[in-house]
């Protein structure tokens, strides 16, 4: 059965992320970065390696085990010849917590293909309130899901 992309594009995820996962090249800065969050929710570590450029890729990637990817939102992009960046927002949960990473990434186009550089990042807790829409999505205010 199709499926929505976790990117929140919108869009099927055979139609969105899930082409990059299966080597094709994103055209862009934020097409890479959505790609990559969609690797991250989908426990994608190979392709999350693949997508990162040599120069800065880790030895090993493990993905944080228990973390569910919930929510994105692209702040900024954009390109300048091969430099590109995406300023975004994510929200995980891990166990009963959640919180909200931000982060500034830079990008490097090379040999047809745009790939992660590095980020400065920010981890912030979320704490919703009771009234609250919850985090997780659901549309639901906080206290009548997530919280009980």
């Amino acid at each position: 059965m199709p499926c929505r992309c976790p990117c929140q594009s919108g869009r099927l995820y055979e139609h969105c992320c899930g082409p990059y996962h299966s080597g094709e090249a994103a055209p862009t800065p934020e097409a890479l970065m959505r790609a990559r969050y969609s690797g991250y929710a989908r426990d994608d570590a190979a392709y999350v390696s693949r997508s990162w450029h040599p120069d800065t890729r880790p030895a090993a990637l493990a993905l944080a085990d228990g973390d569910r990817w919930l929510g994105l939102q692209v702040i900024d992009s954009g390109e300048h010849g091969n430099d590109g960046w995406v300023h975004f927002r994510a929200t995980c949960r891990d166990g009963t917590d959640f919180a909200q990473l931000e982060e500034h990434s830079r990008f490097k186009y090379e040999d047809g293909q745009w790939r992660y550089l590095d980020g400065q990042t920010a981890m912030t807790p979320l704490k919703p309130g009771r009234n609250d829409a919850c985090p997780c999505g659901s549309g639901r205010k906080f206290k009548k899901c997530c919280a009980g």
